[in-house]
Order: C-alpha cells, then sequence, then structure tokens
C-alpha cells in the first residue's frame, strides 16, 4: 500500500503577534511546527505502515525552503521520502491556489492508496485544502476522520465525527482522509530517527518541475485574499464582589440595573 500525507509548516501561534500598523501577522523571529493536525494525519499513515507490511509513507508540503526542517521532523517521526513544493510562484496562495499546486505535486508523485491530511491548519482554519485537493484528483474524500476500522482491498472504512455522534463511512481507494486530533497521539521521534532524517534526502519541485502554468498557482490565482489580520481589543477588567450571598445578590442586580441589563 502506498501512503502520501499532506502536512503544512505553521507558526507557533502562541508566539504569534499582528503589526498593529500593517495589520499582518509577524513571522520574524516567530519558530515553526508542524501543525498539529498533520501530525496526527501522519501518526495514522504511519500505523497503518506498521500494520501493513510493505507500505510506504511520504510526505509531501507546500512553503517556502525553510520547511524542509518541518519534513525532516516527519522523517524522524518514520516517513520514508518527503517532498517540498517551492517557490515564489506559488507565493500568496489562498486554499484554491494551494490544492491545485499540491495536486500537481501528488501527480508527480506517482500512485497511491491513501491521502491522508489534517482537518486544518492553525494559522488558517478554513478545513479546505484537504477536500479541494481531493476534487482536483477526481477522488472522493472523506473529512473529519476520527477512527479507520479497516483497510479493504478496494476500499477504507472510517468513522466520520459528526457535532452529536459519528457515521460509519466506506469510501473508494484512492481517496483522501481529513484527520483530526481525536484520531490518535502522535509517536515520539527517537535520537536515531532524528540523526537519519538530517541525512535523508529532501526532493524539491518548482512550477517548472511540476509542469503547471504560473497563472493557475499562487497570489495571481487565488480569488480569496486577507486584506487585513488584527487582535481585538483587551477586555476590561472583571469586578469582584465581596459579602453574604444576599449582598452580592444585591449589587449584582443593582449593577445589572445600572447598565439596562435589566
Amino acid at each position: 500500500m502506498k501512503i502520501f500525507v499532506l502536512v503544512k509548516q505553521v507558526p507557533d501561534t502562541n508566539e504569534v503577534t499582528i503589526d498593529p500598523v500593517t495589520g499582518t501577522l509577524i513571522r520574524e523571529g516567530v519558530p515553526s511546527i508542524l501543525n498539529p493536525d498533520d501530525a496526527n494525519a501522519l501518526e495514522e499513515a504511519l500505523a497503518l505502515k506498521d500494520k501493513h507490511p510493505g507500505t510506504t509513507v511520504d510526505v509531501v508540503s507546500m512553503g517556502p525552503p525553510q520547511a524542509t526542517y518541518m519534513l525532516r521532523e516527519c522523517l524522524a517521526m518514520g516517513a520514508d521520502g518527503a517532498y517540498l513544493l517551492s517557490s515564489r510562484a506559488f507565493g500568496g496562495a489562498d486554499t484554491c491556489a494551494t490544492s491545485t499546486t499540491l495536486a500537481a505535486g501528488v501527480k508527480k508523485m506517482g500512485d497511491y492508496d491513501i491521502i491522508f491530511a489534517g482537518r486544518q491548519a492553525i494559522d488558517g482554519d478554513t478545513a479546505q485544502v484537504g477536500p479541494q485537493t481531493a476534487q482536483r484528483l477526481g477522488i472522493p474524500s472523506v473529512s473529519y476522520v476520527q477512527k479507520v476500522r479497516e483497510v479493504k482491498d478496494k476500499t477504507v472504512v472510517v468513522e466520520r465525527a459528526l457535532e452529536d455522534g459519528f457515521e460509519v463511512v466506506e469510501v473508494q481507494k484512492p481517496c483522501v482522509l481529513t484527520a483530526i486530533k481525536e484520531l490518535n497521539t502522535p509517536r515520539y521521534m527517537t535520537i536515531k530517527q532524528i540523526e537519519d532524517a538530517y541525512k535523508a534526502e529532501i526532493t524539491v519541485w518548482d512550477e517548472k518541475a511540476l509542469n503547471v502554468d504560473t497563472k493557475t498557482v499562487g497570489l495571481i490565482a487565488s480569488p480569496t485574499q486577507v486584506m487585513k489580520s488584527f487582535t481585538p481589543p483587551p477586555k476590561g477588567a472583571g469586578e469582584m464582589l465581596h459579602g453574604t450571598i444576599p449582598e452580592m445578590a444585591a449589587t449584582l442586580v443593582a449593577k445589572l440595573t445600572e447598565k439596562h441589563v435589566l
């Protein structure tokens, strides 16, 4: 079985700040990490590799040259190969253009049985890239996968999370499955795996290698654009009430009445 995993390098959101003048994210000096949902997607691919001898797992990402550090982390976890789609032509892409590039990369990588992806990236939260990539490849997709029940010769049986439960879906291979954090717990890397990962070769492809029209990728092919990002103003300090329960209740009613809430 041949499995591909779509991964993305994202800024550690606990460290990100926004430039108050330009309204854009300040990425300089901000540590980058493997997108959490993508880590769950990779773990599930590796778990299937453990269960099915002969299975290979390759990771593919679209991003800047420094994304190779994240890809080496994926190799250290157990991936067999890593591919980076990197070019200035891919810059500024929204989910639509990103999925075009990823689909081109997948086609160049060759045949596959399953493509795993994270549900969404923490720097965008769109949950669109996985399903859009499936659409461009012309294959079915199942999102919000919380469990892979069985992998058969021609199909995969999974549980898809819903707000009030889950549904069992049997999907034809090849297919795209997007993972949520409830799917598993990503494994740790060993020192030996880390050493081997930094000796491994990462394949880098640009628009020429992918043979894509530059008008179909990057900013120029993105129908949606973020005009401005900003942080909401901080809330005012809360007020603690003191006294007996009746006294606090009376004070609360008086304050709510003063603000015309009551």
